[in-house]
This record gives C-alpha cells, structure tokens and sequence, in this order.
C-alpha cells in the first residue's frame, strides 16, 4: 500500500496486524471532520462501502477484519491515496477478547471513539430449523448477539459526547421467511439493543440507531435468494436489487449531525420490499 506501513503492535498479550497511515483525511471540512469511526466487518460488502463513505466525509475510520487481510488492506489503502487516514485492525467479533482488542487498538492509535458501526454479522446460517447445528447457534449467537452487545458496551462506556452507534440488522426482522430463524432472531436482539441504549445515552447527545438491509448485493446472498433475485426484483417497488452504497449513506447520515434528532429507530432500507 502507497504511503502505508506494516506493524506488528502489542496490546494485552495479544499480536495485532495494524495497517497505519499519516495521510490527511479526504475531507478536511467533511460532515465527520475529526471523528473517530469504528467499522466492524469492513473488508467487504456493506462493511467496505460504509469505510468508505465515512471517510469521504472526514472520519478516521478503522476498518476491522475477521479473515481477510487482503480485502482489509484494499480498503484502507483505497481510503489513504484518496487522502484519508484508516487503520485495519484484525478482531472476530465473535471473540469476546478480540472485541475489547479492538477497542483497546483504537483509542491506542487515535485517543478517542467517535462512531460505532455494528456490521459484523453471521449470515452464512440458512437452513430448516430442524438442521439447524449446536455449532450454528454458538457461531451465530457469539457474532451477532455477543460479539454487537459487547462491542455497544464498549461503545456506551467510551463514546465522546454527541457520539453515535449504528446497527446493521436485517429485513428478514419485518419479511418472515423460512430458513433464517437463528439469524433474523438474533438480529431482531440487535435492534432491541438500540432502543434500550438510546433511552441510557441520550442524556449525552450520543444517538443509537439501527439500519434494516433489504436484499443487497454482496457474497452474503444465501443460495435460495440467489435462486430467486428475479422475482425478489420484480417485488421490489424501486425495480432493482440493493447495493451496498445505499446502506452506507443511511449510515452517513445516521453517523452525522443532520440525525440529530433521530435516536431508538429501525430504519428499514429495502427498496419498498419489506
């Protein structure tokens, strides 16, 4: 990465890859000018896209990653020779030692927490209830309730005045359908996470608020919506399949201060479907 440097960083017994910069931010004047965002889940997909949305407009974002450090470098090295500063921090959110690395990694590097973007998330889990694993549940159950409850936590306790959290949960909360029991329920804890903290955090100017992503296309798709995109689509009053950019300017907006006002809401983005 051009005007990036590899470091091997230890924090509390543990080894981080940390992927740094000294550029600049993109926008100096931006709506998140001086702001500390985390991103969890931002290698890829809507994760990627709200990285880089938010760094456009001024934040210094860190971009987690479980996996692939390949897709994370991408990502910050496509924020800093654009002008902004990004840090990828490996951490699975499914690990409760990880998440607290992640936040320790952060005000390590920047002194401050701005911006909690809750993206990480198990979707892979689409099957009958009845096949359903003992694995399936505890991956699912640590990554999407855990890993999100733990990670607010931190957020609650080290958030600056007038912060934000922002959830990413799921249509499948308002569109039942078979096969996701685990995953639609354990986001639907996700929401109900938003709206408790909302009412603890508002006393600080800190906003919770949680983004519901209809079908949108990135890997995450499971095999029977793939199937059947077409007619997905043509339910869809908007006549199209989601990307991942819409969720990141709900995100944008949600992450700044023209929601001042909005706190302790789902806002679904579904294109009409849901």
């Amino acid at each position: 990465m051009s005007g990036d440097t590899l470091t091997l960083t230890p924090v509390s017994n543990f080894t981080v890859v940390l992927m740094t910069t000294s550029v600049e931010p993109l926008a100096r004047n931006g709506k998140l000018a001086g702001k500390i965002a985390v991103v969890t889940a931002a290698s890829r997909g809507i994760g990627r896209a709200i990285a880089l949305r938010l760094a456009a407009d001024g934040a210094s974002v860190v971009v987690n990653w479980h996996s692939n450090s390949a897709a994370a470098e991408e990502v910050v090295a496509a924020i800093t020779e654009a002008g902004g500063t990004a840090i990828g921090v490996q951490a699975d959110i499914g690990v409760p030692a990880d998440v607290d690395r992640l936040f320790a990694v952060t005000l390590q590097e920047f002194g401050a927490l701005d911006i909690l973007v809750n993206n990480a998330g198990v979707v892979a889990v689409t099957k009958p209830t009845a096949e359903v694993s003992d694995e399936d549940i505890e991956r699912t159950v640590a990554v999407n309730f855990t890993g999100t409850f733990l990670a607010m936590r931190h957020a609650a306790r080290e958030l600056r005045d007038g912060g934000r959290i922002i959830n990413i949960s799921t249509g499948y909360t308002r569109y039942p359908s078979p096969k996701v029991g685990i995953y639609a329920g354990t986001k639907a804890a996700v929401e109900q996470f938003a709206v408790s903290a909302a009412k603890e955090l508002g006393s600080r100017g800190i906003t919770v608020n949680t983004v519901l992503p209809g079908i949108t296309d990135t890997d995450g798709i499971s095999q029977d919506v793939r199937e059947n995109l077409d007619g997905f689509i043509a339910m869809t009053p908007l006549g199209r399949l989601g990307q991942p950019r819409d969720i990141a300017d709900i995100v944008a907006f949600l992450a700044g201060d023209d929601s001042r006002w909005v706190t302790g809401q789902s806002i679904v983005a579904a294109g009409g479907l849901v």
